[in-house]
């Protein structure tokens, strides 16, 4: 397969799924929306956050490891209790980086 087919079907697949998600956005009014849909649709950003955070927190290295030797999972940690305490995103990601930077050893 060449590189500029590679490139096509990426490119293709991008702008299939951008019409997907454009169309439903643009082409919906929002006063046609169902309320429960609407108020549903607040906690899409949080979910997909969560599916792409919990695999490394949980499995940095492959195998599933909750120990004390997990950095990445205590600092984890540490990030959201100091997220539910503050409500500041800023703090948040500062304070989850430090931490894992100082439980590293970097």
């Amino acid at each position: 397969m060449s590189i500029i087919s590679i490139w096509g079907i990426i490119i293709g697949g991008m702008v299939v799924t951008y019409a997907i998600r454009l169309s439903f956005i643009a082409l919906v009014p929002q006063d046609r929306m169902p309320d429960l849909f609407r108020r549903s649709l607040r906690y899409v950003p949080p979910a997909v956050l969560a599916a792409l955070i919990t695999p490394e927190l949980f499995r940095p290295a492959g195998p599933f490891d909750i120990s004390l030797g997990n950095h990445r999972l205590i600092a984890g940690v540490v990030a959201a209790i100091i997220a539910w305490r503050s409500r500041n995103t800023w703090i948040t990601i500062a304070t989850g980086m430090i931490m894992l930077w100082l439980l590293s050893g970097i």
